[in-house]
């Protein structure tokens, strides 16, 4: 994968775009600054609403960061997303991965 470099090259370079800045973000996920993938893929999702990758990926963002709630609603509006539009998997990653965040959130509020 190349590196949040290369991307970020990209970025300067122009033209901005929903799948660039998902792919900037996977490549700040895979360095472990996941804090700077969620402002991209929040921009991704400015570019496309549909984008049920971005959706994904900034669910597991939010649960990365501890911020549960934020994972939460980002999942429902991903499923309801790619359910939309015939993204039968995404849709299906996602309600496992949104179970799993609604549980590290009862989790959290317990401890």
């Amino acid at each position: 994968m190349p590196s949040s470099e290369t991307f970020e090259g990209l970025l300067v370079k122009g033209p901005d775009s929903g799948l660039l800045r998902y792919s900037l973000a996977n490549a700040y996920v895979s360095e472990s600054r996941v804090t700077d993938a969620i402002v991209h893929l929040i921009k991704a999702l400015e570019f496309d609403a549909q984008f049920s990758a971005a959706w994904k990926l900034l669910g597991r963002c939010y649960v990365d960061t501890g911020a549960y709630k934020n994972a939460i609603e980002t999942y429902e509006q991903g499923i309801e997303v790619a359910e939309t539009k015939g993204d039968k998997q995404a849709a299906k990653e996602m309600r496992i991965f949104l179970k799993r965040a609604i549980k590290k959130s009862r989790d959290a509020t317990e401890n």
